[in-house]
């Protein structure tokens, strides 16, 4: 079916969360990662299309101070402020449960979403999750650093945009001129202050209170978050497994989105 994302600002506290919506069926909600220039959309162009085809109500939110989203330039970028937000959009748009799909920064929003209320979260989809390292061991990843360093320059160029967008991946092929045209256009809209304030606890320790089904994937040539981690996942968590694929960086639903789609879409219907 040739679905069309169906878009609106909603209310979440003092600011607008912009969500898009396909589909129909049990809800499964794509959280996007970090990073100049991210939108659901473009994290998840090659993803959302499968999950409304198999009976899905598909829920792309962007994250506020990115996408079409608010970009508030007197607050922190907190975990606490990206959690709070999102759960009062979701509420806006009638959502009592859901999976949640989270990459990277994502990941850590899907995880403390959990951890706060347990009863909306039906099942967790992790992609290189953040929030289980500390902020010294992220910022010591090459690709976070170079994220950093050339976003915050007073001078941040396409060039430069296409360059980090590229870390992302292994391969380069997966990287379009459309999409660093796309992302580029909002990290021009973003203020420094959503990479330079951004906050996220290491949420390790808690894992083994994470009692939902979780799916997780992860590429060995990932360049943000340490590959290592799925092993906290699998030591701690009472229902999980994790999929580790070789050469393949930061977006497993990328790169190997063909995979991705048919993995978590067993996983929802078995």
């Amino acid at each position: 079916m040739d679905w069309q994302l169906s878009g609106r600002h909603v209310q979440a506290g003092d600011y607008r969360l912009w969500v898009a919506v396909a589909g129909s069926g049990p809800t499964v909600v794509f959280i996007h990662g970090s990073g100049p220039g991210a939108s659901a959309a473009s994290n998840f162009s090659r993803n959302w299309r499968a999950f409304a085809d198999a009976g899905f109500r598909v829920i792309l939110p962007d994250l506020i101070g990115y996408g079409a989203s608010d970009k508030p330039t007197h607050v922190d970028y907190t975990l606490d402020l990206f959690t709070g937000t999102l759960r009062a959009a979701l509420a806006e748009v009638g959502v009592e449960s859901a999976t949640l799909v989270g990459n990277s920064l994502g990941g850590a929003i899907a995880m403390q979403i959990a951890l706060d209320d347990p009863a909306l979260v039906d099942r967790l989809v992790m992609m290189a999750p953040g929030g289980i390292e500390t902020r010294e061991t992220y910022f010591a990843m090459p690709g976070i650093a170079r994220m950093v360093g050339d976003f915050t320059s007073p001078d941040f160029t396409e060039a430069d945009q296409r360059r980090l967008v590229t870390n992302l991946v292994h391969d380069p092929v997966h990287i379009t001129d459309a999409l660093v045209a796309e992302r580029y256009a909002v990290a021009r809209q973003q203020p420094k202050q959503v990479l330079s304030t951004m906050r996220v606890p290491d949420l390790s320790p808690r894992l083994g209170e994470l009692t939902q089904p979780i799916l997780g994937f992860w590429g060995t040539e990932d360049a943000f978050c340490p590959a290592s981690g799925a092993q906290k996942f699998l030591a701690a968590c009472p229902d999980v497994r994790f999929m580790l694929f070789n050469k393949v960086g930061h977006w497993v639903m990328v790169e190997r989105a063909g995979e991705f789609n048919r993995h978590v879409i067993d996983f929802l219907t078995h």
